[in-house]
């Protein structure tokens, strides 16, 4: 089956049961998004969905978190596992794929979705937001070892997508260097940091945060 959109998701800020503040992590399925590079994350548009809501833009949102991508597939492993059914937008995410391999994509490689350029810029990584969100018991720490956390991801060509547009991988840089290595790294593999910097294919920012984190 080709690689397609299942479903497109936003949210507004919402309550979220343990935190004080509202969170915008709570997204579900519309009709179309229309996306766009928002910025830097500090003084930027947020998120790159017009009209979806990012609260701590400290940590969240500008141009390499503009959109988040999770494969179906991996929600229904979750569901599977958790014994609940997980529905679109579950994680947080804005678009929610069908045959996809998310979570094997490369840093930098670029995808054709609908009439929009996306490139992958790097993975998700569990907070206590999220956490709060799934009400399930340790659920970074299980997050983490699975290790597959879906694509952060920055708009090269801005535009609309839709349910049942078609995805397609139009660049893939050939460095092996996926997501989920990237995402060992952040979390503290050092041999796997300096393998991410020497090939200096993280997008700018990104680099000098886990240069310095390495140091």
């Amino acid at each position: 089956m080709p690689a397609r959109v299942r479903s497109v998701n936003a949210g507004s800020p919402e309550p979220v049961p343990g935190l004080k503040r509202p969170s915008g992590i709570h997204k579900r399925p519309v009709e179309v998004i229309e996306v766009r590079d928002p910025g830097p994350k500090r003084g930027g548009l947020g998120s790159g969905v017009v009209g979806d809501a990012v609260i701590s833009r400290r940590h969240h949102g500008g141009t390499t978190q503009a959109v988040y991508a999770v494969a179906r597939e991996e929600l229904d492993w979750w569901g599977e596992h958790l014994g609940r059914d997980l529905a679109d937008g579950m994680f947080g995410e804005n678009l929610t794929t069908l045959g996809l391999a998310v979570d094997t994509a490369e840093v930098g490689e670029r995808w054709q979705v609908g009439e929009t350029l996306l490139e992958v810029c790097g993975p998700r990584i569990p907070c206590a937001t999220f956490a709060k969100h799934m009400a399930e018991r340790a659920w970074v720490r299980r997050f983490a070892e699975r290790g597959l956390t879906g694509a952060y991801l920055a708009v090269l060509d801005p535009g609309a997508i839709r349910a049942g547009d078609p995805v397609e991988v139009v660049h893939r840089p050939g460095h092996g260097l996926t997501l989920p290595i990237y995402f060992r790294a952040l979390m503290g593999d050092r041999q796997l940091a300096a393998v991410l910097l020497e090939a200096e294919v993280l997008p700018a920012a990104e680099h000098a945060w886990l240069l310095a984190r390495r140091s």
